[in-house]
């Protein structure tokens, strides 16, 4: 299946909007291909305002965001990778969505069935423990 990301944060780009409040993304600023002003790129992230009134030519694609904006009165184009995204939400009062890793093998798996390590043998020994699962983990953008 295809990525919900992108469609995700269409839908809550227009809900934000729509609500009158200022919609913003949580950017990884160290993925590759992102393109933002490294000026205003804090711990590896950026926050930016893709509200209507702060950007030109808004296109949340499939793949990628993409727009023209200024950052301290220079104008920059700027292009954010769709794995890139962290989360969108409102400015105003912080109501939003915090995206987590999309299902299915990354890109150190081995396929299906295999350990990530390589370590799988094919047998059913019951001898070694049952690796602990990671519940999800939310985190506050303000």
């Amino acid at each position: 299946m295809t990525s919900s990301r992108p469609y995700l944060l269409r839908a809550l780009w227009e809900w934000v909007t729509d609500n009158g409040f200022t919609p913003h993304i949580l950017v990884d600023a160290t993925v590759e291909g992102v393109v933002v002003p490294d000026a205003f790129v804090d711990q590896g992230k950026i926050t930016l305002n893709v509200g209507p009134s702060a950007v030109q030519a808004l296109n949340i694609g499939d793949d990628a965001v993409a727009f023209s904006a200024r950052f301290a009165g220079n104008p920059m184009d700027v292009f954010v990778p769709m794995q890139a995204v962290l989360a969108v939400y409102a400015r105003e009062n912080g109501q939003g969505m915090m995206f987590g890793s999309e299902p299915g093998p990354g890109p150190e798996d081995d396929g299906p069935g295999t350990p990530p390590d390589g370590s799988g043998d094919g047998g059913g020994g019951d001898d070694a423990p049952a690796p602990k699962r990671k519940g999800p983990a939310l985190k506050v953008v303000k």
